[in-house]
């Protein structure tokens, strides 16, 4: 039994030692709050000295303190093994042609024992060697554009990437898959959603919120669901594809310019705000919920603009905020500036001279609301007509996230004033809509007879 205690030390080395039970051994462990079975993992390099981690037959990795084990019973030691072997994709005449490219995120990762952190390391190859139901879907050409987390998505990456869909699209692809993280997978949807415009194909964004070598991983599921709205659907815009529910009943596909990661956990995270999703998908069968969505063509025509200014911010103001902090964004030369304001699009008074001061510098200022839901309506009270008096522009329901995306986009092409207002109120994908619909503003709360029972009706 080869004597491994990677990333272990102190208590928890001497234990491991002392029962000689080392990293990888199928294990017993006998403590105070019950026996486990499972496989001695490896420590995070940063971790304390007080656990052992066991991976668990179920699948799921559990810490046990060192104080509680009475006994460790080691029966053999597996072979460490993290990659999942890559297969050539089937060619299958009649299945749609599909591009998955690969940017990171953990849809496309595995554990990295060294720190305990999921780290971008599949490549497209490796996910259908871990989900091969994708070959009786499409047939799959892959190429893996990055491989970093999503909070390393920006500008760089967005037109890399942008221009690659243009060229499969140019190319005759019958629809695109992006396999993304899920923290940032809104800000790139929002970013293809200008820089591509006109697809003749779906171009869907997908990712998972549990890691692939969880037995909860909503990967497998995702992709399989995503390749069949890319191969199948009717759609020609740029989508998110995530889970529904939390469960498995189903997926929906998000317009990219609407859609929100909502939770930092639950794989039914991503939300279209201010409306309703395009479609659900489960693995029968798409069943729209709009109409009005731009239509797959059989032309391979699509207008591809991959420019973004970077001096640009989002600013979420606060109560207090001090006119200095916007003062400091033009001293370092920031061009654009999105306010994510209270209530209908408000500021505090101080912060008044430094607006006029950005303006009055060149900057573009536009308003959107910390709400979510609903409008800029600067018109009402005496706060937002002062503001818009003084160069503040509001952005009907753009998201902040979206506003900041599209200012970007914009200023990439033009700094005249009026061309900027211009397009940053043109709607683009449905980013600004003339009305939401009832039912675009959901929020229920858990607690309250009429709701409990709703639940109880419908989650038997």
């Amino acid at each position: 039994m080869s004597a491994d205690f990677k990333g272990y030390k102190g208590k928890a080395l001497e234990t491991l030692k002392s029962f000689n039970t080392p990293v990888w051994s199928d294990t017993i462990v006998k403590t105070t709050r019950g026996d486990f079975h499972g496989i001695i993992l490896p420590r995070s390099e940063n971790d304390n000295d007080h656990h052992i981690v066991l991976k668990l037959i179920t699948g799921y990795n559990v810490g046990i303190e060192i104080d509680t084990i009475t006994d460790m019973t080691a029966s053999s030691v597996k072979e460490a093994n993290y990659k999942i072997p890559e297969k050539e994709f089937p060619v299958t005449p009649g299945l749609p042609n599909l591009k998955l490219f690969g940017t990171g995120g953990t849809i496309a990762s595995r554990l990295d024992y060294r720190t305990g952190a999921v780290i971008p390391a599949f490549s497209p190859g490796e996910l259908y060697g871990a989900v091969p139901e994708l070959a009786d879907i499409c047939n799959l050409s892959t190429e893996k554009l990055f491989a970093v987390f999503s909070e390393n998505m920006g500008p760089k990456q967005y037109t890399e990437l942008a221009s690659a869909v243009g060229r499969e699209i140019e190319n005759g692809i019958d629809g695109i898959v992006i396999g993304h993280g899920t923290d940032t997978m809104h800000h790139t949807a929002a970013a293809l959603s200008y820089m591509v415009q006109n697809s003749p194909v779906p171009i869907v964004m997908v990712g998972s919120q549990r890691s692939s070598d969880r037995p909860s991983s909503d990967a497998a599921l995702n992709l399989q669901y995503a390749a069949k709205a890319a191969g199948e659907s009717d759609i020609a815009e740029v989508m998110v594809c995530m889970f529904g529910p939390t469960s498995d009943e189903y997926g929906l596909l998000h317009r990219g310019t609407r859609v929100r990661k909502m939770h930092s956990s639950y794989r039914s995270t991503f939300r279209t705000l201010g409306d309703t999703p395009l479609a659900m998908i489960d693995k029968q069968k798409i069943t729209p919920i709009k109409t009005d969505y731009h239509k797959r063509r059989t032309d391979h025509n699509v207008t591809v603009t991959p420019v973004f200014e970077e001096k640009i911010t989002l600013l979420y103001y606060y109560p207090n905020m001090q006119p200095d902090i916007i003062d400091s964004l033009v001293d370092n030369g920031y061009k654009g500036i999105v306010i994510a304001g209270t209530g209908l699009g408000h500021v505090n008074k101080p912060v008044y001279p430094a607006i006029e001061r950005a303006v009055k510098a060149g900057v573009h200022i536009f308003m959107t609301v910390q709400t979510l839901w609903g409008y800029v309506h600067m018109f009402v009270y005496d706060t937002g007509r002062d503001l818009m008096a003084k160069g503040i522009v509001p952005t009907e329901n753009m998201l902040p996230e979206v506003a900041y995306v599209k200012l970007g986009w914009v200023l990439g092409q033009t700094d005249d004033p009026e061309k900027v207002r211009q397009m940053m109120l043109t709607p683009v994908a449905d980013d600004i809509t003339p009305r939401e619909p009832y039912n675009g503003y959901l929020v229920y709360q858990g607690g309250v007879p009429e709701v409990e029972a709703f639940i109880k009706r419908i989650k038997r």
